[in-house]
């Protein structure tokens, strides 16, 4: 594979040419809002705003779990940020996210409007609002928030490092493809490990961990992620496939991976959600 020529970093960094790539449009490197826009409010208390890329899926997964559970402070609207129009830079969303990254969640249940943003403050903050899907003894919900953190902390690698210069960057670069491909194989490699002894992430009980971590990386052991499963040989890890397997069964996951989605199968797709009786008008 060859390489551009070498890159000689400048003194100081200048924003003076677009980075290239499928994103190169939206990226910039000032925060804040860009154009005025207010965002539609529904009927429930939870208004998320979001889009059904893996951040996205962790939320509506959680929310139609909540919903399964009978929780019906849970209902919800979704409405659709197209982050590809730059949607996630107007004023309204700035000011539930001022970091400008989906999902964002308001919470308008109480006397004043909460924000929530970042997907695992999100999963967090109803774990704790409705008291499900975190384990009670202490030492399982530490281990939850570990491996909900470890998620956080590692997803970056997956998404922004190997999923950028494999699928998304404007060239193909042998070294960092290489450098972000030992590291996602390496995090799968401590998934599989982990869940060669324990059910779920937690251990013995299905958590927000889960649902956290089974958008990303259990799509790319199901070689859903970036079409790298022959890549990344990701049937190595059988734990991995099996855990994915089983959260995939589960009705409140079915529904929940395809709000917020415009791609793909038409039947795996809605755009927008406000009422459970919107999954079944699809077509």
């Amino acid at each position: 594979m060859s390489e551009p020529s070498e890159y000689h970093p400048p003194k100081v960094w200048t924003w003076d040419k677009a980075s290239g790539g499928k994103f190169a449009h939206i990226n910039r490197p000032i925060a804040g809002a860009t154009h005025d826009k207010t965002l539609p409010i529904g009927k429930h208390p939870l208004q998320l705003y979001s889009l059904g890329t893996p951040n996205g899926i962790k939320v509506t997964v959680m929310l139609e779990e909540l919903l399964a559970l009978g929780h019906s402070g849970a209902e919800y609207d979704a409405w659709l940020i197209n982050i590809q129009e730059g949607q996630q830079f107007g004023s309204d969303f700035v000011a539930i996210n001022p970091n400008s990254k989906i999902p964002a969640l308001l919470d308008r249940s109480g006397p004043a409007p909460v924000r929530v943003f970042e997907s695992a403050a999100i999963l967090w903050y109803l774990a704790q609002k409705f008291d499900a899907f975190m384990p009670k003894d202490f030492v399982s919900q530490t281990e939850c928030m570990s491996w909900l953190f470890w998620q956080m902390g590692s997803a970056p690698f997956l998404g922004g490092g190997f999923g950028h210069f494999y699928a998304y960057a404007p060239s193909k670069m042998e070294y960092p493809i290489n450098r972000f491909a030992m590291e996602v194989k390496r995090q799968m490699d401590v998934l599989d490990k982990h869940l060669a002894e324990h059910p779920y992430l937690a251990g013995e009980e299905y958590s927000i961990a889960d649902m956290s971590v089974w958008p990303w990386y259990g799509a790319l052991a199901k070689g859903q992620l970036y079409e790298a499963g022959e890549f990344l040989q990701v049937q190595e890890y059988t734990h991995v496939i099996r855990w994915a397997d089983q959260i995939a069964q589960r009705p409140a996951v079915q529904r929940g991976r395809i709000v917020n989605r415009t791609w793909g199968d038409a039947d795996k797709q809605l755009a927008e959600r406000h009422d459970a009786s919107d999954f079944d008008r699809q077509p």
